[in-house]
């Protein structure tokens, strides 16, 4: 098998990424693949700092990447942030929804605020994203694909992450919905489903206890790296996985096909 069929297969050369919460660790590596494979990426957050940090890296290695702020619990913002990707780059073919937060806060003692404010990142946000970027493309009619970064806490309830876990299992479930209306235009939905991934997000849970209860789970007895979710992305977002839609990809080092 030759490198430039390689290279054909997953090429997204000529191709828009958005990706929403790429200013964060685990997309903005997602964005630095997407980048690699020849997307102009489009680094979706609020941190204009992080983002300087990730397009340099992106540039250096002879990618595009620009950044554009926008708060995603807001259907008028992310219309907002269609136009002006639009303006700079004329189509999107792929959106990535990856912004999120956690909480730690135990079930009993959870308030309504802190419940608010992860569903409304989490879940709200992908919601919206999905009509905004989605209607845009049922409108193109040219196909194209929406990859929402789930969570193992959406397949199987974790404790300890109570609010975070039912926001990610609404991602898993518009995400099949989404790729069953949304099939036979050729625009493709999938979840991408990280393990267990330190991350600015899930750092202020994972104490020594925690930690080593998640290695006694994970038959690679390790946290996964970053970098190693860019070959699930890329495989979701190009024409290698022209045929995936509805499908949960897992990227956890065994930890879903761990009982006892």
């Amino acid at each position: 098998m030759s490198r430039t069929y390689l290279e054909s297969l997953f090429s997204l050369s000529g191709k828009t990424a958005v990706v929403i919460g790429g200013t964060g660790e685990l997309c903005g590596a997602m964005a630095e693949g997407l980048a690699a494979a020849g997307a102009n990426v489009v680094l979706v957050g609020r941190s204009a700092e992080k983002a300087g940090v990730r397009i340099s890296r992106i540039e250096a290695a002879g990618g595009t990447a620009i950044f554009e702020p926008c708060d995603v619990d807001s259907k008028s913002n992310l219309e907002d942030l269609l136009a002006r990707v639009l303006a700079r780059f004329r189509e999107i073919d792929i959106v990535v929804n990856g912004a999120g937060t956690n909480s730690a806060t135990p079930f009993l003692e959870i308030p309504e605020d802190e419940f608010d404010r992860i569903f409304r990142i989490n879940m709200k946000g992908v919601f919206l994203a999905c009509q905004v970027f989605g209607k845009y493309l049922v409108d193109r009619a040219k196909g194209g694909s929406i990859i929402n970064v789930g969570s193992m806490s959406g397949i199987i309830p974790l404790s300890r992450v109570f609010t975070y876990s039912a926001t990610k299992a609404g991602v898993h479930n518009i995400s099949k919905n989404l790729a069953r209306e949304w099939a036979p235009l050729n625009i493709r939905v999938n979840t991408l489903v990280p393990g267990f991934f330190p991350a600015e997000q899930n750092k202020k849970v994972l104490t020594p206890e925690r930690i080593s209860q998640i290695m006694g789970h994970t038959p690679m007895k390790r946290f996964g790296e970053a970098r190693e979710l860019v070959g699930a992305t890329l495989l979701l977002a190009s024409d290698a996985g022209s045929f995936i839609t509805g499908t949960e990809m897992v990227v956890d080092g065994g930890y879903a096909a761990m009982t006892i």
